[in-house]
């Protein structure tokens, strides 16, 4: 088992959660057709760098929505460019196309779309290209540290 599945299995403790390994699944639509559930329950992890303080900045998305630049720079209170997978990295601890929402090696600003918490049940990578997990979006905001808040186009 993966270092960065253990870890995210470790964030997960005490609470209820299903960790699956799947397919392919590089897009959320990919992933919410083998789950068999709808594609805003799909919980993307979308990173960008903050342009001033050069830390990554986390924003949990539902699956069939975008980040709005304008809003997120609002919100994150600095410019907002593309995070490079050495930053993502450094800062989750997660390679690209496994960024869990948590579990993180390091403290990370988070967002949370509030359309995820329309279900009562969300699904994230869980720090692999081929494992999700399942989870409440009341324990995803809990565990992630992210404030609700609306962000997407």
């Amino acid at each position: 088992m993966s270092k960065s599945l253990k870890r995210v299995q470790s964030a997960l403790e005490g609470i209820s959660a299903i960790v699956l390994e799947t397919g392919e699944a590089r897009t959320a639509q990919m992933a919410a057709d083998e789950l068999g559930v709808e594609v805003d329950q799909i919980a993307k992890s979308i990173i960008f760098r903050g342009e001033d303080s050069g830390e990554a900045i986390l924003f949990i998305t539902a699956g069939g929505n975008q980040v709005d630049p304008a809003k997120a720079t609002a919100l994150a209170g600095e410019a907002l460019g593309k995070a490079d997978a050495a930053l993502i990295r450094a800062q989750t601890g997660f390679a690209i196309g496994g960024v869990a929402p948590v579990g993180h090696l390091n403290p990370i600003r988070a967002f949370l779309d509030p359309r995820l918490t329309d279900f009562t049940l969300v699904w994230a990578a869980a720090g692999t290209p081929r494992h999700v997990f399942s989870v409440s979006p009341a324990d995803l905001e809990r565990l992630s540290g992210a404030t609700i808040t609306n962000f997407t186009t």
